[in-house]
């Protein structure tokens, strides 16, 4: 699917250029489509060399955009989205990736007929291989979700959840890179105890979760179905599977996820 009209970025940072930079590879759509504002000048210049059209003020970005992606850090939302209210109209579709604003948040500051799209996307998307979560608000079209969809599905996968699930998907999917990566740092580090230099540790490690990652995506079969075919009875992988569970690393992984998703669902009360 093709993106009709104009698209307009609020804010250009890295999740914005991977954003673009996705659908222009997958031929989503046509840098002329795209309108940016963005303050910072090393942002906008980025934009540009993007072939976006740049724009001075947030209000014009609203009133030229078909499609509006809100992408602003979340402390600075609801300062943004005063100053381009003049310009928007209900005629404009909203998609918000900012963590923790609500759609209420956004209706409340652009009027209750806004028709809004959150977005959880993961920083894999930098990559083309993110995870996206997308909640809809009541009143948005099937043409809404479908331009979101296409958005997240040319930088990865898309999933579509309610809006209280989307602290779910933060938990999971969202900050769940930065888990991949602890894993990736603790396994160089035990190898470096184990006699490997470091850089080679790290290599092991990269591959090896790497690896994992595409074959559990690729074959079809379950996590826990994987790891029964390498873990021989009284084998290497049975030893330090048998050591992480006498030490609840499942229990503290459950917690881990439950305390993201609690701090997930108390930032949208704080913003």
């Amino acid at each position: 699917m093709k993106i009709s009209g104009t698209l307009g970025f609020l804010g250009y940072g890295n999740m914005g250029a991977a954003i673009l930079d996705g659908l222009l590879h997958a031929g989503a759509v046509e840098a002329s489509q795209v309108l940016v504002h963005d303050p910072d000048a090393e942002r906008s210049a980025l934009a540009k060399a993007h072939g976006a059209t740049l724009l001075s003020t947030s209000e014009l970005l609203a009133a030229q955009s078909d499609t509006l992606v809100l992408a602003v850090k979340p402390q600075i939302m609801g300062e943004a989205l005063t100053a381009l209210k003049p310009g928007f109209s209900d005629v404009t579709g909203v998609i918000s990736i900012a963590a923790g604003i609500t759609i209420e948040f956004i209706q409340r500051h652009l009027g209750n007929s806004a028709r809004v799209v959150r977005a959880m996307p993961n920083t894999p998307a930098l990559v083309h291989c993110g995870m996206t979560g997308l909640a809809a608000a009541p009143n948005a079209t099937g043409d809404d979700m479908r331009s979101a969809r296409t958005l997240f599905e040319a930088v990865g996968k898309v999933e579509i959840v309610t809006e209280p699930q989307l602290d779910a998907v933060t938990a999971i999917s969202g900050s769940g890179p930065a888990y991949a990566f602890y894993l990736a740092e603790k396994m160089t580090t035990a190898g470096v105890a184990e006699g490997l230099d470091e850089d080679v540790a790290l290599r092991l490690a990269k591959q090896t979760l790497l690896g994992a990652g595409k074959l559990l995506a690729e074959s079809g079969e379950t996590p826990a179905a994987l790891r029964a075919k390498v873990t021989s009875k009284g084998g290497t992988t049975a030893a330090a599977i048998e050591t992480f569970e006498s030490r609840g690393l499942a229990d503290t992984i459950q917690v881990g996820v439950a305390a993201a998703a609690k701090r997930a669902r108390a930032l949208a009360k704080e913003l």
